[in-house]
């Protein structure tokens, strides 16, 4: 009996495999022109997407993986939480932990203020980013759960279009 249970688990999980692998290797959108400008980011994220605009309207939305524990603002270091607030993408990194990344200001004066009265670091070195160096061939596979430590994350592919769409001083806003 024990054997058949094995099997059958051992079956789900090559099928479960199989459609993951399959669902990851579908074309994405539409590249960005090399010319695409954005001049505001917008992050929704109980629908976990990150969407470029320009003069109000979308021009690319991608899909995003958030902090592993993304309900609510960010309130101190090691929470895993993406804030939420209006920042600004300030600089960016081409050398990160991660394919390229593109920092979120966080925190601001009233972020810090309200760690301080708590007694606690309101942590930082929130970005935008890709996958981790090294992992890049999991691709879309990363969107299956929320791994950062509260970073924004998308494929490398799409922070590379992210990189060249997006101008250092550009405002981010992130809702829950």
């Amino acid at each position: 009996m024990r054997r058949k249970g094995f099997a059958l688990a051992s079956l789900v999980a090559a099928a479960a495999l199989a459609l993951a692998l399959a669902w990851a290797g579908r074309p994405d959108a539409p590249p960005l022109p090399d010319d695409a400008r954005a001049d505001k980011v917008v992050v929704h994220k109980r629908a976990r997407t990150l969407t470029l605009l320009r003069g109000g309207t979308a021009i690319k939305t991608y899909a995003v993986s958030l902090g592993g524990s993304p309900a609510g603002h960010k309130g101190r270091e090691g929470d895993e939480r993406t804030p939420e607030g209006r920042y600004v993408l300030d600089y960016r990194n081409p050398a990160s932990a991660a394919h390229r990344s593109l920092h979120v200001s966080y925190p601001d004066s009233a972020d810090a203020a309200r760690a301080r009265a708590r007694g606690v670091p309101p942590g930082g070195m929130i970005m935008v980013h890709g996958i981790t160096n090294g992992l890049g061939w999991v691709g879309r596979l990363h969107r299956l759960m929320d791994w950062t430590d509260g970073c924004i994350a998308v494929t490398d592919g799409e922070v590379d279009e992210i990189w060249r769409a997006v101008p250092d001083g550009t405002p981010i806003e992130i809702r829950p």
